[in-house]
């Protein structure tokens, strides 16, 4: 049984490139999504928000958020 996500491929494939054309460095934009991706990993042992979709999924599309609303950016 395949498990599904509740996001398009072609989405996420978007949001992807989004992140990408907008860092000034492809590496670092990279790690910070793994980074995002690992914390997301161990916060979930504790929250099961969304079983199915995968760290890295959710990481890139809570990162493309950021970027096109920067209102969201506590910082």
């Amino acid at each position: 049984m395949l498990k599904r996500s509740t996001i398009d491929t072609t989405q996420l494939m978007r949001r992807a490139e989004d992140l990408i054309n907008a860092a000034s460095n492809r590496y670092r934009i990279t790690v910070q999504v793994a980074n995002r991706a690992q914390r997301r990993r161990f916060e979930e042992f504790d929250s099961l928000d969304d079983p199915k979709m995968k760290p890295v999924i959710r990481a890139i599309i809570e990162m493309s958020d950021e970027l096109t609303q920067p209102e969201i950016i506590g910082e």
